[in-house]
This record gives structure tokens, sequence and C-alpha cells, in this order.
């Protein structure tokens, strides 16, 4: 199941921000017992044109839009780092 997340995850982002580079990392195991367990805790990093001139907040919400449904129902923590080419 968290691999289809993390397959889910790539497919999403690469869809809407073309990155150059995008790792996907699931870091379930660093939570266990935690109230979120067995929901998804995930690290993303991503670099993309899409973030070039933007702030990281404005790049998180890129990468949230991104995400749509899955925030709230299949992920219970992510742990961004976007940046744009370059950086």
């Amino acid at each position: 199941m968290t691999a289809q997340k993390v397959e889910r995850i790539r497919q999403l982002l690469t869809e809407a921000l073309a990155p150059v580079e995008l790792d996907v990392i699931d870091e379930g195991h660093k939570h266990a017992g935690h109230s979120g367990e067995g929901k998804g805790h995930f690290f993303a990093r991503i670099v993309s044109p899409a973030f070039a001139g933007k702030n990281p907040i404005q790049r998180h919400r890129l990468v949230y839009q991104a995400l749509g449904d899955m925030m709230p129902d299949g992920i219970h923590a992510l742990s961004i780092d976007a940046k744009a080419p370059g950086e």
C-alpha cells in the first residue's frame, strides 16, 4: 500500500510540476506509535522550473495543490524540499 502511495505522489507531482528532479521517500518508520501511523508520512524533494520566483510558502502550496485529495485522506505528514533549478 505504501509503495502505491509513493508512486501516486510521484505521478501527481510529475504531472503538475514537471520536475527535473524528484525523490519521494516513505518515512512512516520514523513515526511508529504516532497518532497518524498508517496514514502516511513522506518526504518529497522536488526541483522544478515551476518554483522559479516563488517563495517557500508558494512552493508548498503548489505541491499541496498537485496532491489534491491525497493530503487529507492519504497523507498524514509531508516534509517538502522544493527548489527551482540552479538553487
